[in-house]
């Protein structure tokens, strides 16, 4: 088991065009590699572009160009090869005509493989009742001894997620979205501290103001993050079980709530008096 692994958490420009989200998501790629990470993750709708904050106007008239969009993944899955870094990309997904899509989280591994995809599950009003199709299952996957778990946005709102994901035992949950809510920072930091868990939070440059992305430690503090400024930018930091600061979240505070969930504990403590 890697006692180390290092991670990227990316603020991208998003816009609606998938060459031009292509192109600023490779060079966060490449930048990233040069950094040393093992793994980068970006924001939702990173590669399609999302619908949140555009005029009615705007809206009506977008359409996912889905032949670009496939293109653009299959160029990002090649860098993602030569660049030996496992990409977790932000996307919509096409269903089967009349179907809406998926708002999906693809995972490319470092051999330029889709290795899963994560299918958001608890969508919004909007989400719903207009724009997708919800998924049904939660995604858990594994790169060198590190656990990994997706979710997406407003899924923030459900604490029972995250609690599942702790007790799949999930070293890390990457967090993408696509808000200018100040308030999912401190819920992110929350979930991690209550999970003993790190948390990448992803959101795009444009929304960055409110609050940018970085990474929060198993101890609910964040270990880095990127600058509030609207700009794109990469926050890089280090996956370390032998961290001296996070000592007392992964080697006590972790494996005492794993029993206390599971009852092991305190049922047998439990009296009738």
């Amino acid at each position: 088991m890697s006692q180390k692994l290092r991670v990227a958490v990316a603020q991208t420009d998003v816009g609606f065009e998938p060459r031009a989200n292509g192109a600023a998501i490779r060079a966060q790629m490449r930048e990233a590699a040069r950094a040393g990470a093992r793994l980068i993750q970006f924001t939702e709708g990173a590669m399609s572009g999302y619908p949140s904050g555009v005029g009615k106007q705007v809206l009506a008239g977008w359409r996912v160009d889905w032949e670009a969009l496939r293109e653009e993944l299959r160029t990002t899955a090649a860098l993602a090869a030569e660049l030996r870094l496992w990409t977790v990309v932000g996307s919509s997904h096409p269903l089967t005509p009349p179907h809406r899509p998926h708002n999906s989280l693809y995972v490319i591994s470092d051999r330029g493989e889709l290795h899963a995809r994560y299918d958001k599950r608890l969508l919004s009003f909007s989400e719903l009742t207009d724009w997708y199709t919800p998924g049904s299952e939660p995604l858990v996957f594994e790169i060198d001894g590190f656990r990994f778990g997706c979710a997406l946005c407003i899924e923030i709102q459900f604490p029972e997620l995250f609690v599942d994901y702790a007790q799949r035992h999930v070293d890390v949950v990457l967090l993408s979205t696509y808000s200018r809510d100040p308030r999912f920072a401190f819920q992110a930091q929350g979930h991690a501290a209550c999970g003993a868990f790190w948390l990448g939070l992803s959101v795009p440059a444009a929304c960055s103001d409110a609050a940018p992305s970085g990474l929060i430690g198993p101890h609910g503090a964040w270990l880095i993050r990127a600058p509030a400024d609207n700009r794109s930018a990469l926050a890089i930091a280090d996956l370390d079980r032998k961290s001296h600061d996070l000592r007392v979240a992964l080697e006590q505070a972790r494996p005492w709530r794993a029993r206390a969930r599971a009852g092991e504990l305190h049922d047998k403590a439990r009296v009738v008096d």
